[in-house]
């Protein structure tokens, strides 16, 4: 407990008599909802998504109606038949659980691995940002209150976010270029 004291207390000395030094925040959260690069992965992987959905609807159709078939015709099965398609039934049932998961589980990955880059991007953007501006800090918030108060001027998450979509471009510009070439038309 003391040495807790004693650490926050080096902190706060340490903040108060440094007053030479630059600090600011970014507002993570609103980096990462209107990072235009950020907002067309998930516009990517949300459509690979529905495709990969609607195939694997698709083969779940038709084993619903493999399984319809059966039902209407098992009556007339003998006891080995109704068996034997039982036990085809579920293993398809398998296969078909199966493939969902290694399908979704694809998809997490590589959308895992793709967001994992443009945060390191982001990061290393900041740390650059920092550098070239000559601040000693840049912390992060986020819906966590990381940062529970800060003086007005400090938040340079705009500024940050401004500078990322421009180096990045990406899908709005191409939008608007095919707006005005519609417009031509």
């Amino acid at each position: 407990m003391i040495r807790r004291f004693i650490g926050i207390a080096a902190v706060a000395i340490m903040m108060v008599s440094c007053n030479e030094q630059k600090t600011a925040y970014v507002d993570t959260t609103k980096i990462v909802q209107e990072y235009k690069e950020m907002k067309d992965v998930e516009a990517e992987f949300t459509s690979k998504s529905d495709s990969v959905r609607q195939q694997l609807d698709s083969v779940a159709r038709v084993f619903q109606q493999e399984v319809q078939a059966y039902q209407s015709d098992m009556n007339s099965m003998s006891e080995s038949q109704r068996k034997e398609n039982e036990q085809e039934l579920m293993q398809k049932q398998q296969m078909l659980q199966q493939q969902q998961q290694m399908q979704s589980n694809r998809l997490r990955e590589q959308s895992n691995v793709v967001m994992d880059s443009i945060v390191n991007k982001i990061k290393d953007y900041v740390k650059d940002y920092g550098k070239d501006n000559g601040y000693t800090y840049i912390f992060g918030s986020n819906e966590s209150a990381n940062i529970m108060y800060a003086e007005e001027g400090l938040d340079i998450t705009q500024d940050i976010l401004e500078k990322l979509n421009e180096d990045y471009g990406g899908s709005e510009e191409v939008e608007t270029e095919t707006t005005e070439e519609e417009v031509e038309d």
